[in-house]
């Protein structure tokens, strides 16, 4: 059965439903009715609630019999997404983009159901016809490019971003979101502004500093960088993905002392075969062999396939047998084997392959 038949079907079985209960109401009134011009009693429980049902059963009569505008079923599918009920939102949404398929805020409501669900292609879909109908809607083309943006499409998503920055400048969401899509297509030059005004209109952000000092890294600015991270750590938890970012800053700066101290922050709350070959890597650079081979043993045992960690083997032992005057013989053939293990997992790798023809022998 259709809606349109179900909305006629339903019809007189309320219209039933209030003439049965009008008669029961009535009945009950008529009980109470005062005797000989005495004042009348007061009304029961029982009438009162009867009264109340019919009342409400006439609203639904009139309910089914009125037709629903695009704007009314918007109105209705924004107060069930206010309540978390995004299925039943959606309902409306869709019977008011069927009663005028050219009503943008159905299309908004639609998207933003969808994006709460995590069905981004539909949310990409509804957001892309709202900013076509409303070119000049602000939250049509930031939630177009946002929605853009988690799908990776990120060259799309610039340029939604961009429409929305025409229409309002100074909106912090799209100045970060912006500078992030750019960094992300290594556009870092393209950031900059964008990330710097993220930071200029909310100075105590602890996102709009860390990506301020992701584009600054991206630069080669590893000392502003490092003052935006530290900045951003005093206002959030870092990451351990930005901690390895701070310490390959530290690395490029030979600042080894904090390069290493921030890696073993880094293993402490996540510790990865990334982490512990950088943490060879510190170690190595300072001079502390020992210390620097159980990192990258460590990050071997983690991920048997991560050849900067078997080059770090390699190479630390290499320095053993070079300082044994080579005669740690034991030490060169376990180098020579982290080497042509490397080589094995990645060919590309020229200075490896001249390091195991200067010393196989």
């Amino acid at each position: 059965m259709n809606a349109a038949q179900q909305k006629m079907s339903d019809t007189p079985r309320l219209a039933s439903r209030v003439a049965a209960l009008a008669l029961v109401a009535g009945s009950m009134l008529a009980g109470c009715q005062a005797l000989d011009g005495q004042r009348a009693k007061p009304v029961s429980a029982e009438v009162a609630q009867a009264r109340e049902q019919a009342k409400n059963t006439m609203q639904q009569v009139q309910a089914v019999q009125a037709p629903v505008t695009a704007d009314d079923a918007t109105r209705i599918g924004a107060a069930l997404a206010e309540e978390g009920l995004l299925k039943e939102a959606l309902v409306q949404f869709e019977k008011a983009i069927a009663d005028n398929p050219l009503f943008a805020p159905a299309y908004i409501g639609a998207g933003n159901a969808h994006y709460k669900l995590e069905n981004l292609p539909a949310a990409e879909k509804n957001f892309a016809r709202a900013a076509t109908l409303e070119p000049s809607n602000f939250e049509a083309q930031f939630m177009h490019g946002l929605v853009l943006q988690e799908l990776t499409r990120y060259d799309e998503s610039i340029r939604a971003y961009n429409k929305a920055l025409e229409l309002n400048p100074v909106d912090f969401g799209a100045n970060l979101n912006l500078g992030t899509a750019y960094l992300q297509v290594e556009e870092a030059r393209e950031a900059l502004p964008f990330a710097q005004k993220a930071v200029e209109l909310r100075p105590e952000d602890g996102n709009a500093r860390t990506n301020l000092g992701a584009v600054y890294a991206a630069l080669g600015r590893h000392e502003e960088a490092i003052t935006e991270w530290n900045q951003a750590s005093e206002l959030m938890q870092l990451s351990p993905k930005l901690l390895l970012n701070m310490a390959d800053s530290y690395n490029r700066l030979r600042q080894y002392d904090e390069m290493v101290s921030t890696l073993d922050e880094v293993v402490k709350l996540e510790p990865s075969a990334t982490a512990y070959e950088r943490l060879g890597s510190g170690l190595f650079r300072q001079g502390q062999f020992d210390q620097a081979l159980e990192a990258f043993v460590r990050s071997v045992e983690l991920d048997g396939n991560h050849f900067p960690a078997h080059n770090g083997v390699g190479v630390t032992l290499l320095q053993r047998w070079l300082q044994s005057g080579q005669q740690d013989t034991v030490a060169h053939n376990e180098a020579m084997r982290a080497l042509r293990r490397s080589l094995q997992i990645e060919k590309n790798q020229p200075r490896v392959l001249e390091l195991l023809t200067r010393y196989k022998d």
